[in-house]
C-alpha cells in the first residue's frame, strides 16, 4: 500500500500526499481535476491522464467534493499511477462556491509552473488537455483555453440535445455581450477546459460561484493574453451532468458580480479628489484649445500654399502640417503636460510628429474625396482634422506622455491552434503561376524562390538555383476568408504543420499563409505582394533565422567589418546608432563591409556577409555622404529617415497593442513612403568583404561615457536580447512558437541558437561602449590599436605605431579631421 503524507492546508481540509518521497519535487505541470462523485470513471479517467502524459514533468492533484466512495478509489489508482498524485478532499463545509472555489483551492496547492484544469468525466480527452499543455509551454500566453466554437472544435458530442447546445450558446453570449473588449479574443469563455501560468494569475483577486471560473479569471485579470486550442467536446463516460436550473440563476448571479466588479475598478481609475478632478478637467480644456489654435495655424499655412503659392492642396496640407505640429508640440509640451512625459522633450518631439505625420497619410485621402464631393479645400482640411482630434489625443496622452491609471493592455489577436486540416475557405477560381522569377543563395547554407523581388536579398540572387528545389518559396494567392474580421486572427494548424494570418479586411487585408514542411511554402495576399519590404521583414527573414539556426548557423543582430584584417563586430540595441558608427569606421578607415543588420555566425567564431542594403535613420545621416544621391534623393530621405526612425516604430508598435491591421497600415505606409535604403558602397567608398573570423565584439551603448569587458556569460544573454529585440514587430510573436523546422520546435530551435551563439563568442573579446555624442567610431580604433599593441609587448613604440599605421593607414588623418571638427 502506498503511503499516505498530509501536508499543510490552507482550510480546514488536509491534503493528501500519496507520493510522500517526492513531496518536495518541482514538478512543470499540476493537473488540476475537481470530482463530486465519480465513482464510474476514476479508472477510466487515471488510465487516460497517465498515458497522455507520460513524457511530461506533472503531478495530479484531485479536488475531492464526493460523498461517497471516489476518494478511496482515488487512493487505490494513485498506488499504479505513474505521476504522483496528491488529494483534497473538501468537507461539506469547505464547498462553498463549487467547483470554482474547488479549482481554486487546488491551485493553491499546486507546484508546477502551470496548472491545468479538466473535468473528471472524460469530456475533455486527456490527449486533447495534453496538446494545451504543449502549447502553454511554446507560447508567451498567460492562458490557454480549450474552445469548442473555433477552428474544428465541437461540442456537439458533449452536449446532449438542442436545449444543453442553446443554453450554452446563450451563456457564451451573454457574456461576452457584458464583456465586450475583455473577451474579443476569446470564443469559449465558458470552457471548463483551461490552463494558465501560475505566476500570471493572483489567487487572492478570485472568488468565484458556481461552475465557470475561467470566465472570474479572464474578467479579473484583464492584461493576461490569452491563446486558444480547438478541440471536440467528448461524450460524458459514465454519470450525468450537474448542470441545473439552479446553476443557471448562479450563472447570472456570477456575471452580475463581475459587472460590478469592473465597473467599481473604472470608477477607482479616476481622479479621487477635486483638485484631481479639477486639474483633469484643466487638461483636457488645455488640450483642446491647443487644438483649436492648431487648427488655425493649419488652415492658414494651407491657404498660403494653396492659394498664395498656387501649390497642390494636397502638398499644401502637407506643409500645413509641418507649420502646426510644431506649433502644437511646443504648447502641449509647455502648457498642457508642463514637460512632463516619457523619455526626453526630444523624444517626445519625434514621436509627437511621427504621430501627425502618420495621421496625415491617412487625412489625405479623406481630404481629397470632400475636394471632389464639392467641399472647400480650407474646409476639408478642418473636417479632416477635427475627426482625428480623439485619436491624436489618446495617442499624446497614452503613449507620447504616458497614461494615467489606464487598464492593462489587451492582446489584439486572436490566436488559435488547430488541431484541423490547414484548409482555405473559398478559394478563388483565378489561376495563378506557381514559377519562381526570383531565387537567391543565402551563403550556400538556404535557398529561396520568390515571385516578389525581395531587395533585401540582391546580393545573393542565384538564378542557377532550380525553383522547385529552394528550401523557402514566397508565392501570391489568396488567403483567408473573403469576408472582414472584426479582429486580426493566428490560427496555428497542427497536422500538417502550417499557420495563417489574417487581418481585419479579408482578402483584401495583408494575409498569408506558411506551410511547414520539407519545403516551407510562404503565400502572400495581393496587398503584401506589394511591400517586399514587409514581406521579407516580418515574414521570410523570421523563417530564415529557424532554418539556418536548423543547419548550424545563426542569424545574429549585429554589424561586422574587417578593419585592417581584424574582424569586429558591432550590436546595440534597434535604432542605437550602430549604422552610423559602420558607415563612419568605413568611410574614416577603410577596411571591407560584411554586414550592418543582420549577420550569419556559425560556432567557430565566423561571420559571413549578408549585406542588405541600409535604412538611414535621421542619427545615420550624420555618417552619410550624400554626394551621390541626387538632389531629390536627399529630400526625400529627409522624410523617410524621420518616418523609419526610432519615433516612427515606437508609434507602430503603440498602434499595434490596439485592434487595427497592423500589418496592412504597416505596408501601405510603405508603399506611399518607402524605407530609405541604399547600398553601403553608393553612401561610403568601400569594399564588400565575404567572410571574416570575429576577435572583436563592441556592444554600443547611449549614457554616460564608459567602456567595459563584458563576461562570456552576460555577452550571450545580450547578444540574444539584442537580436530578439529587431523581432519586434508583429506577428512575429505569434508566428515563431509555431515554427518546426528539420524536426525541431520552437523551444529547441531556440536552444540551437544559443548554442552556436556560444560556440562563436568563445574566442571573442567583448566590450560594452557607451557615448552620450554618437562617439563610438571614435573610440572603437583606438580600443583596437591598444589591443593590438598589447599583443606585440616586444616590438619597440616606432614599430608599434609602424604596425598600427599599417592596419588603419587612415587613421592619423582621420584623428586631425575629428579634432578640427571636419567628423560629425
Amino acid at each position: 500500500m502506498t503511503d499516505i503524507a498530509h501536508s499543510e492546508s490552507s482550510g480546514t481540509s488536509p491534503v493528501f500526499d500519496f507520493d510522500p518521497a517526492g513531496a518536495s519535487e518541482t514538478v512543470q505541470l499540476t493537473i488540476v481535476i475537481p470530482t463530486r462523485n465519480e465513482v464510474d470513471n476514476v479508472a477510466t479517467l487515471f488510465a487516460g491522464v497517465n498515458a497522455a502524459f507520460a513524457d511530461v514533468s506533472a503531478e495530479i492533484l484531485v479536488v475531492d467534493d464526493s460523498d461517497d466512495s471516489t476518494p478511496f478509489l482515488i487512493a487505490e489508482q494513485a498506488e499504479t499511477s505513474r505521476l504522483p498524485v496528491r488529494l483534497l478532499h473538501r468537507e461539506s463545509d469547505d464547498r462553498r462556491g463549487g467547483l470554482g472555489s474547488a479549482v481554486v483551492a487546488g491551485a493553491r496547492h499546486a507546484r508546477g509552473e502551470w496548472v491545468v484544469v479538466m473535468d473528471a468525466d472524460l469530456q475533455h480527452p486527456p490527449e486533447v488537455v495534453a496538446r494545451l499543455t504543449l502549447v502553454a509551454a511554446r507560447h508567451s500566453a498567460d492562458i490557454v483555453v480549450g474552445t469548442r466554437y473555433a477552428g474544428t472544435g465541437s461540442a456537439s458530442e458533449g452536449l446532449h440535445g438542442a436545449r444543453r447546445v442553446a443554453g450554452s450558446s446563450t451563456a457564451t453570449r451573454l457574456a461576452k455581450a457584458i464583456f465586450p473588449r475583455r473577451l474579443a479574443t476569446i470564443t469559449d469563455p465558458m470552457s471548463g477546459l483551461f490552463a494558465f501560468r501560475r505566476a500570471a494569475v493572483d489567487l487572492n483577486r478570485l472568488d468565484p460561484i458556481g461552475f465557470k471560473l475561467l470566465l472570474e479569471i479572464l474578467v479579473r485579470h484583464p492584461g493576461s493574453t490569452v491563446a486558444e486550442v480547438s478541440y471536440e467536446m467528448a461524450a460524458r463516460h459514465a454519470g450525468r451532468s450537474k448542470a441545473s436550473l439552479r446553476e443557471a440563476l448562479t450563472y447570472v448571479r456570477h456575471l452580475a458580480r463581475l459587472r460590478r466588479h469592473r465597473l467599481a475598478g473604472q470608477l477607482n481609475q479616476r481622479p479621487k479628489t477635486r483638485r484631481e478632478r479639477l486639474q483633469q478637467l484643466g487638461r483636457m480644456i488645455a488640450f483642446g484649445l491647443v487644438g483649436a489654435s492648431g487648427i488655425a495655424v493649419n488652415t492658414f499655412a494651407l491657404w498660403a500654399a494653396y492659394e498664395m503659392a498656387s501649390l497642390n492642396h494636397l502638398l499644401g496640407a502637407a506643409i500645413a502640417t509641418q507649420a502646426s505640429t510644431l506649433w502644437n508640440f511646443a504648447l502641449v509640451e509647455l502648457l498642457v503636460y508642463r514637460r512632463k512625459g516619457n523619455g526626453t522633450w526630444r523624444g517626445r518631439a519625434v514621436r509627437f510628429w511621427a504621430m501627425n505625420n502618420l495621421l496625415l497619410l491617412a487625412r489625405l485621402p479623406v481630404l481629397q474625396a470632400l475636394v471632389w464631393a464639392g467641399l472647400g479645400v480650407l474646409q476639408s482640411n478642418a473636417v479632416t482634422l477635427v475627426g482625428l482630434f480623439l485619436v491624436r489625443f489618446l495617442l499624446n496622452d497614452r503613449v507620447i506622455y504616458g497614461g494615467r491609471g489606464a487598464e492593462p493592455a489587451r492582446d489584439p489577436v486572436h490566436l488559435l491552434v488547430d488541431s484541423g486540416p490547414a484548409a482555405e475557405p473559398a478559394v478563388s477560381s483565378r489561376r495563378r503561376s506557381t514559377y519562381l522569377k526570383y531565387r537567391y543563395d543565402i551563403a550556400g547554407t538556404v535557398t529561396i524562390g520568390s515571385q516578389i523581388l525581395l531587395p533585401e536579398l540582391e546580393f545573393f540572387r542565384a538564378q542557377w538555383v532550380a525553383d522547385d528545389s529552394v528550401d523557402i518559396a514566397v508565392r501570391v494567392g489568396d488567403v483567408g476568408n473573403r469576408r472582414p474580421r472584426r479582429r486580426a486572427a493566428m490560427t496555428e494548424f497542427v497536422e500538417p504543420a502550417a499557420l495563417r494570418y489574417e487581418e481585419h479586411l479579408g482578402r483584401f487585408g495583408a494575409n498569408f499563409r506558411v506551410e511547414l514542411g520539407e519545403q516551407i511554402n510562404i503565400v502572400v495576399g495581393p496587398l503584401l505582394a506589394r511591400s517586399p519590404h514587409v514581406v521579407y521583414t516580418n515574414i521570410v527573414e523570421a523563417l530564415l533565422r529557424f532554418v539556418l539556426i536548423s543547419r548550424g548557423r545563426m542569424l545574429l543582430h549585429s554589424a561586422c567589418v574587417t578593419l585592417g584584417g581584424v574582424g569586429v563586430m558591432l550590436s546595440a540595441l534597434t535604432d542605437t546608432g550602430k549604422t552610423a558608427t559602420i558607415l563612419r569606421l568605413l568611410r574614416d578607415h577603410g577596411g571591407r563591409f560584411l554586414s550592418d543588420d543582420m549577420t550569419v555566425v556559425d560556432a567557430h567564431g565566423n561571420a559571413v556577409c549578408f549585406p542588405k542594403p541600409l535604412t538611414i535613420s535621421a542619427h545615420t545621416l550624420r555618417a552619410v555622404n550624400a554626394t551621390d544621391l541626387t538632389g531629390k534623393e536627399w529630400r526625400r530621405l529627409q522624410l523617410q529617415s524621420r518616418l523609419h526612425s526610432k519615433g516612427g516604430r515606437s508609434i507602430a508598435l503603440t498602434l499595434a497593442k490596439f485592434n487595427l491591421p497592423i500589418m496592412g497600415i504597416n505596408a501601405i505606409t510603405q508603399m506611399v513612403v518607402p524605407p530609405p535604403k541604399y547600398s553601403v558602397d553608393r553612401l561610403v567608398p568601400c569594399r564588400l568583404g565575404s567572410s571574416a573570423v570575429v576577435e572583436e565584439l563592441f556592444i554600443i551603448e547611449r549614457g554616460k561615457p564608459h567602456i567595459a569587458d563584458l563576461s562570456f556569460d552576460d555577452t550571450v544573454e545580450r547578444m540574444i536580447a539584442n537580436t530578439d529585440d529587431a523581432y519586434g514587430f508583429p506577428p512575429f510573436r505569434y508566428l515563431a512558437p509555431a515554427v518546426t523546422v528539420g524536426g525541431l520546435g520552437y523551444t529547441e530551435l531556440r536552444a540551437r541558437e544559443r548554442e552556436i551563439l556560444k560556440g562563436f563568442l568563445a574566442n571573442v573579446r567583448t566590450r560594452t561602449v557607451a557615448s552620450d555624442c554618437f562617439g563610438w567610431a571614435d573610440e572603437i580604433p583606438k580600443l583596437i590599436r591598444a589591443a593590438d599593441a598589447s599583443a606585440e609587448p616586444d616590438l619597440p613604440a616606432p614599430a608599434r605605431r609602424q604596425h598600427a599605421e599599417e592596419m588603419f593607414p587612415n587613421w592619423r588623418a582621420a584623428g586631425r579631421l575629428a579634432a578640427s571638427g571636419g567628423i560629425a
